[in-house]
């Protein structure tokens, strides 16, 4: 049989940012020579598992997806411990935080790759969510830290972690989308709600409040941008019609 050879692993959850990471992939790469990498730790909102493969299946990219249910065993937080409520205090993390969890699936995406052939794995991590959400791997420092440490695990001072969205704001982020001309397509099919809702999710947890916030800063500048949920964000209050 013959060996599989990638260039490149997007860590792809199935949510709006790492899917616009694998469109970047694509772009770069062509679309026979990227693997997308999707881990399932019994999260609560694990239906994006479900949207990474469709989304695969529709933009013909190999797909493969790694078990790491034993996250729910280690640590805890609301996002694998479903019965515990989402919940936030000032001036600390909020419940939501899977600890370590961005520096692990770099981890394995990259040991991966490198039996694949592959130096670059893309992560879909913007500092915003650091920022907003507490989130402390979600910075390019820890992305570079992380780098470092997997040159050396690989022997090879050329393996890269790209974060193509790491400095941008949400509303970036679907600018970036939309240049590339998946930004209606991903609007319907990607899930970013920490409840699993789809479309404009719960519109209470952070992941919502952040996409929808930007969404309503993207369309103040693309009102001829339709979805199908459009309307029900408009008449919430939090799109602004133009």
């Amino acid at each position: 049989m013959q060996k599989l050879i990638k260039k490149a692993i997007v860590v792809h959850s199935g949510g709006m940012d790492s899917s616009i990471c694998l469109a970047e992939a694509i772009q770069e790469f062509g679309r026979e020579q990227i693997l997308s990498l999707t881990f399932s730790y019994q999260q609560r909102h694990s239906n994006e598992i479900l949207q990474s493969r469709l989304i695969c299946e529709q933009w013909q990219v190999d797909h493969v997806e790694l078990d790491l249910s034993c996250l729910n065993q280690i640590t805890e937080n609301s996002l694998t411990r479903h019965s515990m409520p989402i919940e936030s205090q000032p001036g600390q993390p909020p419940n939501s935080l899977v600890l370590g969890r961005n520096g692990l699936m770099a981890r394995l995406a990259a040991i991966h790759g490198h039996s694949l052939g592959a130096r670059v794995i893309y992560m879909g991590v913007i500092e915003v969510e650091s920022a907003n959400s507490g989130y402390r791997d979600c910075s390019r420092l820890y992305m570079d830290q992380m780098q470092q440490i997997l040159r050396m695990d690989l022997d090879d001072s050329n393996f890269e972690i790209r974060t193509p969205l790491v400095f941008m704001t949400k509303r970036q982020t679907l600018e970036r989308a939309h240049a590339l001309g998946v930004l209606e397509f991903l609007l319907e099919e990607t899930i970013t709600c920490y409840e699993g809702q789809s479309k404009e999710g719960c519109r209470r947890c952070p992941a919502c409040l952040l996409r929808n916030e930007g969404i309503a800063e993207f369309l103040l500048s693309h009102p001829e941008v339709r979805f199908s949920y459009r309307a029900a964000l408009t008449g919430a209050g939090v799109v602004r019609t133009v």
